[in-house]
């Protein structure tokens, strides 16, 4: 197998247990129980750790290795603002076919029914996803995946408010909505003031921490 496939296998396998819940804030990455874990070598592990510490989800601390990173306003700021401009391009360049939109029409379906936290963190971020899924620029889609799991451990740590799930639910239809009335720049501002909601939420309680 190649060495780049084996590197994008881990760094996806390290990904799904961050949404999982599997891997959390603080916590060091074990690289030798990963690579026992997964069959490979340390190498595709580091490199794949290397990716996640540019996409500022881990950091490397002396003495102890790979972490996962701390959260902190400035960096909130930063992402939720960056996630929300870029999610904006790729709606705005995006072509939703009726298969699209049933698509995420289920998605929030399984937004509305759950009511465990951590699967309904996920399937709001799969909601957003999926409004971004067939914009064409493979890289803009690769970097928002990653920027996406960062934002998970925000949304963990601090997102409790049940009537946020409400007012999202509610932009989310309208987002809906507007793709199926063919008003795509109107779900793209839609979907930018989804984001700043949610931002301004978690700097809220960053400060009360």
């Amino acid at each position: 197998m190649e060495k780049q496939i084996v590197r994008d296998l881990v760094k996806e396998h390290l990904l799904k247990k961050m949404r999982e819940g599997k891997l959390k804030i603080g916590k060091t990455i074990n690289l030798a129980a990963v690579a026992r874990e997964l069959h490979v070598s340390v190498t595709p592990i580091r490199e794949a750790l290397s990716q996640l510490q540019q996409a500022q989800i881990i950091k490397a601390v002396p003495n102890k290795g790979f972490v996962i990173a701390q959260l902190n306003r400035e960096e909130a700021k930063d992402l939720y603002e960056l996630v929300a401009n870029l999610e904006e391009m790729a709606l705005e360049n995006s072509v939703f076919d009726e298969n699209a939109i049933q698509g995420l029409k289920r998605q929030q379906q399984i937004f509305e029914s759950t009511t465990d936290p951590l699967s309904r963190i996920n399937a709001d971020l799969e909601f957003h996803r999926l409004l971004t899924k067939n914009y064409p620029n493979v890289l803009t889609r690769n970097i928002l995946h990653d920027l996406r799991t960062r934002i998970f451990f925000y949304e963990k740590a601090l997102m409790s408010d049940e009537s946020y799930y409400t007012k999202a639910d509610n932009q989310h239809q309208a987002i809906i909505s507007a793709i199926e009335e063919n008003n795509v720049p109107t779900a793209a501002l839609l979907l930018k003031m989804n984001w700043m909601l949610i931002l301004n939420y978690i700097q809220k309680r960053l400060l009360a921490a």
